[in-house]
């Protein structure tokens, strides 16, 4: 008789929208906002420098949940037209054939969120008249049922959920609304918010969610850590929830960001675009007892093409079939090398169409299009001296943008060469999801045809802060 194989381990991977890695405890934050998280931790292999090489949401899971990179997926765009590429596994796929049942909570509808067995939805917006949005309550109150449903199953199962806090609307529920604030966030001496309300394209989104006659920055960043805070308290009962099942140990959890957010960074006002630090930069914790180390915290950089090679490894599937574009992490967790590539091509496109070449040292940007926010078609930082990418170095060290765009333009026609496939982000068409506008010409065409928010809700909610 055939070796018998061993038990497959179950998974659960939430996929947290817009979480800053530098906005939890967990990596250093000054506020408390990931007790529970923090302890779980404790249990877990964390990794510090993960980054999210493909901005936003639409292009990061696509990473996340296939183990390749952008030139295998061609997903670029937050608004990608037509499926994933028949080519191209999904894990829920390939847990699938390997006998796993596969559920989703949040996610459908997303190119890479094919091949589940399941998919199940929650409410997970909400508004300023509809008052503070129990986004994470209403994910567990799917979740917790199907989690239960899951393990009364012989077989072993998958569960990706998807989470909307902290993503905007910022509204997190009492007691999280005022734990980290404790001012008058519409005080009229308060000037912070006039250039965020100024800015035409999302103004009316924000006056649908923000308080009327909001003045105070601070308020809306403190609402961001109370919605992570929040989101951290109802995580904390699906952990709850595997201990009382008794699935702990035998339960690979991950929790991942897709990218992160800018708040008053860079003009890129409390969203998730452009190709700063904030953004790129996610939290990865891994927990499997007995397989992952606990307490364990990892430099090297890594990208989320190698969570899916990752997870194989943990379950002991082989898919010799498949040659992923990322490496299983367990190769930095043995200590078996230092860091992957620590050099790495990153594309946004978002609301711009950028791409460009980080190092530890330097950051290159490329403008492929004029942008809303009137910024230079070329940015260069060096990271080391100035972490927060204030100072644009490119007209002062040409020499450098020349050296980091011949490396990121050899490493595109390497991997166009490998894939058989084009660079995606130079073919997105209506990318902004403005049919037969094309590439914009100017940064003020592009500021006055983007646009987000219902101005007529806007209006009301402005004139009730002047009643």
């Amino acid at each position: 008789m055939p070796p018998r194989r061993p038990k497959l381990p179950n998974i659960i991977l939430f996929g947290i929208d817009s979480l800053r890695r530098d906005h939890m405890s967990l990596y250093g934050y000054h506020r408390l906002t990931t007790p529970h998280i923090d302890r779980f931790a404790r249990g877990a292999t964390v990794f510090e420098n993960t980054i999210s090489a493909h901005i936003p949401t639409t292009s990061a899971y696509a990473s996340m949940l296939t183990g390749m990179d952008v030139f295998t997926t061609q997903v670029v765009a937050l608004r990608h037209k037509g499926p994933l590429r028949p080519e191209v596994s999904t894990l829920a796929e390939i847990l699938r054939a390997e006998g796993y049942n596969t559920s989703c909570v949040g996610f459908s509808g997303n190119p890479s969120s094919r091949g589940f067995d399941n998919y199940l939805d929650y409410a997970g917006w909400g508004s300023w008249n509809e008052g503070r949005s129990p986004k994470a309550e209403n994910l567990n109150a799917v979740a917790i049922p199907e989690l239960e449903r899951l393990a009364k199953a012989r077989a072993p199962f998958f569960l990706f959920l998807r989470h909307m806090d902290p993503h905007a609307p910022y509204l997190p529920p009492a007691p999280f609304e005022r734990i980290f604030y404790h001012g008058n966030e519409t005080d009229k001496r308060n000037k912070s918010m006039q250039p965020v309300m100024a800015f035409k394209p999302f103004r009316d989104f924000f006056a649908s969610w923000m308080p009327p006659g909001i003045t105070d920055k601070d308020y809306v960043i403190a609402q961001y850590d109370g919605a992570i805070a929040y989101m951290d308290a109802a995580i904390q009962r699906i952990f709850t929830a595997l201990e009382a099942m008794n699935l702990v140990e035998d339960t690979i959890v991950v929790i991942n960001g897709d990218h992160g957010e800018t708040l008053y960074d860079h003009e890129c006002y409390f969203d998730h675009h452009g190709l700063y630090e904030p953004t790129l930069i996610v939290p990865l914790i891994i927990r499997y007892p007995g397989k992952v180390p606990a307490g364990l915290r990892v430099s090297g950089y890594n990208r989320h093409q190698d969570l899916v090679p990752t997870l194989l490894e943990l379950a002991g599937i082989r898919r010799d079939d498949i040659t992923f574009d990322g490496r299983s992490l367990m190769q930095l967790v043995r200590g078996e090398v230092a860091s992957f590539d620590a050099e790495m091509y990153i594309t946004e496109c978002t609301w711009m169409r950028k791409h460009g070449w980080r190092t530890p040292e330097w950051k290159l940007i490329i403008a492929l299009e004029p942008d809303f926010h009137f910024k230079p078609e070329i940015e260069l930082y060096n990271l080391i001296q100035d972490p927060g990418e204030n100072h644009n170095l490119a007209e002062e060290m040409p020499d450098v943008v020349a050296w980091l765009r011949g490396r990121m333009d050899a490493y595109i026609a390497r991997r166009e060469a490998e894939t058989g496939l084009p660079n995606p982000i130079h073919h997105q068409g209506d990318w902004h999801g403005k049919e037969g506008v094309g590439p914009f010409t100017s940064s003020q065409q592009a500021y006055d045809t983007l646009h987000i928010g219902d101005p007529a809700q806007a209006a009301k909610l402005q004139s009730r802060s002047r009643e």
